[in-house]
């Protein structure tokens, strides 16, 4: 169901009608272009400034300071940000998620090769981390793997892949962090041996021939929390009529992106100056679900690479909220009791916001903040009218 332009003339009044919005060169910033492009943001009586930014602190930065409104940010970005992990102190939240999935890591092609016993890509990213770790335990190498920020879920499926293959990468890897659009040249360059990144950076590795994909972010993480709209409590508390219309304008764009036919229509979108500035050809196989590991490489499928709003993608669950806190201060070795850490969920990841906006629409949207992790190898119905996906983690493996 959509909603009719009386209908979204009846809304709550915008307080503020001229936004500006942070993103970055991804391709999983499509919501926030389509949004922009067809139109969305105006029926919702906004008027709206897409800013690119070079990397993730930029826009955690400005969101906090007040340069930017709101912002695409990563999915831990708005817990740790209100822990003053990494930076500034500012309470975050977000209530829409904007994506699932949509990240990969590459290796450089020339490491790839000298891997005994990989498979050909695409078809066991666990037996290509095991022939890593033997790679590394016979010449005693140690590799330099980029990601895009510390605390993000790029860091945490790197790691995750890692210790799949028993490789601890405190001790046995450099891990340092880049820019998205750094990745390539810096891998062609041999500054780095591999990355964990959005799309389509991994895409662009593979047709240059400088790199290959070893594991799509699913193959680790199955449906893992990427993207979200972030603001600041302030801001939201200040502005709460145009934060709805903000996110019923991402949610209407993100249902658009569903159809695969809207994908290759937002990969021409995106692929214009303003946006990604890259051609069409490296932005189709992330919104197509359809991949080269390697250069000139079969294709294969991966429907599920990324994902928008399909399996309630836009619903900011708290249990998820709490994995990702949880997971990124275990980096830092510090913990949190229970109850902060479900209080900082709750404070963060705001399911009453999306629940708000779900039912200006009549979507269906999940009656309850936590779901279940790990126990799904499919798509599953939680409860009538909400089916989520498949959520499954690599297991890891004795460390060397």
């Amino acid at each position: 169901m959509t909603l009719s332009d009386a209908g979204a003339a009846a809304l709550p009044p915008a307080e503020r009608v001229e936004l500006t919005l942070g993103f970055m060169r991804l391709a999983d910033a499509a919501p926030l272009a389509v949004a922009r492009e067809l139109g969305f943001f105006e029926r919702f009586g906004l008027e709206v400034q897409l800013v690119r930014e070079v990397s993730w602190a930029n826009i955690r930065d400005k969101v906090t300071v007040g340069a930017l409104d709101a912002g695409q940010m990563l999915a831990p970005m708005p817990l740790l940000t209100s822990l003053g992990v990494g930076g500034l102190r500012c309470p975050l939240l977000t209530g829409l998620m904007l994506n699932l999935n949509g990240n990969a890591i590459t290796l450089a092609a020339g490491l790839y090769e000298q891997l005994a016993g990989a498979a050909e890509p695409s078809a066991a990213p666990l037996r290509t981390v095991q022939a890593l770790a033997g790679h590394i335990a016979a010449t005693g190498e140690r590799l330099t793997l980029a990601t895009v920020y510390p605390f993000s879920t790029h860091t945490l499926q790197l790691r995750r892949w890692l210790a799949a293959g028993g490789i601890d990468p405190d001790t046995r890897l450099r891990l340092i962090v880049l820019p998205p659009e750094q990745m390539v040249d810096s891998l062609a360059q041999g500054l780095i041996d591999g990355f964990c990144v959005g799309e389509p950076w991994n895409s662009a590795a593979v047709q240059a021939g400088v790199g290959v994909i070893a594991a799509s972010g699913y193959e680790v993480w199955n449906n893992a929390p990427e993207k979200v709209l972030g603001v600041t409590a302030a801001w939201h508390q200040a502005h709460p009529g145009s934060h709805l219309r903000l996110r019923l304008a991402l949610m209407e764009a993100a249902r658009w992106l569903v159809d695969p036919e809207h994908r290759r229509q937002a990969a021409e979108l995106l692929a214009a100056p303003r946006y990604l500035d890259l051609p069409q050809a490296l932005l189709l196989p992330a919104l197509l679900g359809v991949h080269s590991y390697r250069r000139n490489g079969s294709p294969v499928a991966n429907p599920d690479f990324l994902v928008f709003h399909r399996y309630q993608a836009g619903f900011p669950w708290q249990s998820s909220a709490e994995q990702l806190a949880g997971d990124c201060l275990a980096l830092l070795g510090r913990t949190l009791p229970a109850t902060e850490l479900a209080a900082l969920a709750a404070a963060c990841y705001r399911t009453d916001l999306y629940r708000e906006a779900a039912r200006v629409f009549g979507w269906p949207c999940p009656t309850r903040d936590h779901k279940p992790a790990g126990e799904h190898a499919e798509a599953y119905d939680l409860e009538p009218g909400v089916r989520l996906g498949a959520d499954r983690v690599m297991a890891a493996a004795t460390a060397i």
